[in-house]
């Protein structure tokens, strides 16, 4: 079976769009065979380094295409993956996560201390630092931002960076070099949110321009190596390197300035086009969106390019079940009975290759407090058979199952096109004697339909980020960026809508890890016990780079640090 590619689709409120990743490691491991990978958890590959690093030279990137829903720079409120990619490499941030590890670690602050009851986040900061325009980085900047994110807040409803302050309501200068930060109540997540993107500092200048202004890059000047020299919607962003540069995390390769000159990223959407450039040199790594096909590597192996990839963490690519009574999901058994109809190593191996890892939960296995569900996903069609036949489910016409006259069929909408690896799942089911229907919508019907459970029944989601509360933003009521979905997903059991709001509460207020450990754990094993998650894909990112990029990173959330990238003739 092979699956085409669509040519593109735009992205809708703070979802971080996907189409899928031909995998060349995951689950801290897994090589593609002729393809050289630098594993999920670092990068350094093939191509890390040949020689003494070489000041000079601009590297051009050529991402997939701008946002068209949100043509936006700003660190605050973007979420799309590529721009927090460029995002990563003007600004900085209070901590970093360590990719090796998911360990968060000083950066722009060298140490922090939390109260016990978890609402005050003390935290001590580097001296000598400066933003590009030459101010110096201390305690009043960093209060500045906070009142910036807040101030954001309320101007942008659904601003992406909303969920990263969340129970944020504060913050003062103790001294020059040292900054509190209040909450309201305690908020897990919140260290982790300090190490993002999305919580870079900014100079306070910044935050005398509009969020709309910043969208377009006007005022961003922040402490990073490159500067943002200028950015122009749905053609590219340049960065120039920052020079006297000093103060990258400590586990980066290069503790001084940039070795490049310039990073040219480039916007194109045809996928052809991309690779193309990579081949002919034009370009120096491809990082896109649609997955390679085994042509494409093939391509790539022959012109003597480099594969890396990385796992993305955050939610995979589950589908999320509407249980709204009258609708075929709020039976528990016909849940059940769609993990034993679905086969997800063939889904893995049929839409992308042999290499491709099986999905194994509702997050990616780089996602910190990942477990493993897998041995409640395993195929078994005779078991699903079983099931459906005796909750009353018998086969009709077609094959397709009937109860009390009413067919087994389920609705999942797609929006633009139909996702990578439905279309063998619709198969699987079919087998079952479920009829898996995918109807195509837009993006301005996407709401409106979601918030009439009468009109769906699984819809696939995801968010990127290097924490698990990344999965509220989908399922919690209040949270969701997608109100009508995280709505329907308990409406037909009020309990299991109480034990999952229950979970997070436990796994973020606290700053016991333990006690977060274990609470994720359970809402993991919840939301699969109860069949609420249908896992479909693992997420991962990867580009392919020119043998002469050396020093190429990925960092926590899998975008590009080219803090140590360095080139060659």
């Amino acid at each position: 079976m092979k699956l085409t590619r669509p040519a593109g689709v735009l992205a809708r409120g703070r979802r971080s769009l996907w189409f899928g990743a031909v995998v060349v490691a995951a689950a801290l491991g897994l090589v593609l065979a002729a393809c050289s990978s630098n594993g999920p958890a670092s990068s350094a590959a093939a191509n890390s380094s040949s020689g003494a690093p070489v000041d000079g030279g601009t590297l051009n990137v050529s991402f997939w295409m701008d946002n068209a829903s949100l043509l936006c720079v700003d660190p605050f409120q973007v979420y799309w993956i590529e721009h927090r990619s460029e995002i990563e490499n003007f600004t900085d941030s209070l901590t970093y996560q360590n990719p090796a590890n998911g360990q968060i670690i000083p950066h722009l602050a060298t140490s922090w201390t939390i109260s016990p009851n978890g609402e005050t986040y003390t935290f001590k900061l580097r001296s000598g630092v400066t933003f590009s325009n030459g101010t110096a980085f201390n305690a009043a900047a960093v209060v500045a931002n906070v009142n910036g994110w807040l101030a954001t807040k309320a101007a942008v409803p659904g601003a992406y960076g909303d969920s990263y302050i969340t129970n944020v309501t504060g913050a003062k200068a103790i001294n020059a070099n040292t900054v509190q930060i209040d909450l309201s109540a305690p908020n897990a997540s919140f260290l982790q949110a300090t190490s993002t993107t999305n919580l870079a500092i900014l100079a306070p200048s910044a935050y005398q321009v509009s969020p709309a202004q910043r969208c377009l890059g006007k005022g961003l000047i922040a402490t990073g190596p490159f500067v943002l020299q200028s950015y122009t919607p749905n053609v590219g962003l340049i960065l120039t390197k920052r020079q006297g540069y000093d103060w990258p995390p400590a586990t980066d390769p290069n503790q001084g300035p940039a070795y490049l000159n310039q990073i040219d990223f480039h916007y194109i959407t045809d996928d052809s086009v991309r690779l193309g450039d990579l081949l002919n040199g034009t370009t120096q790594i491809d990082w896109p969106r649609n997955p390679f096909t085994v042509q494409e590597l093939d391509q790539i192996k022959q012109n003597g390019d480099v594969l890396e990839s990385r796992s993305l963490p955050g939610v995979s690519y589950p589908y999320f079940a509407n249980t709204s009574p009258g609708r075929p999901l709020a039976d528990p058994q016909v849940r059940q009975a769609i993990y034993q109809a679905t086969d997800l190593q063939a889904i893995a191996e049929t839409t992308y290759g042999s290499s491709y890892p099986v999905v194994q939960s509702v997050f990616d296995t780089t996602t910190p407090y990942f477990k493993s569900e897998s041995s409640k996903l395993g195929f078994n069609l005779a078991g699903a058979e079983k099931i459906l036949q005796a909750d009353g489910w018998t086969v009709g016409a077609g094959g397709i199952r009937v109860k009390n006259g009413q067919k087994l069929v389920l609705i999942a909408p797609q929006e633009n096109f139909v996702a990578p690896g439905v279309e063998l799942w619709q198969s699987e089911l079919l087998a079952a004697g479920i009829d898996l229907e995918t109807p195509i919508v837009q993006a301005s019907q996407l709401f409106p339909l979601l918030d009439n459970p009468a009109k769906w029944d699984l819809f696939g989601s995801y968010l990127t980020r290097a924490d698990p509360g990344a999965l509220r933003g989908i399922i919690l009521p209040g949270y969701a960026t997608l109100p009508g979905l995280a709505k329907a997903l308990t409406a037909g059991d009020a309990s299991a809508a109480t034990q999952i709001q229950a979970l997070f509460n436990q796994a973020t207020n606290t700053t016991n890890t333990s006690v977060t450990t274990s609470a994720y754990g359970q809402l993991q094993d919840e939301l699969i016990n109860q069949g609420l998650v249908f896992p479909l894909l693992e997420r991962v990112q990867f580009a392919g780079v020119s043998p002469k990029v050396h020093g190429f990173q990925f960092t926590e959330e899998s975008f590009l640090n080219a803090q140590s990238i360095w080139l060659s003739s």
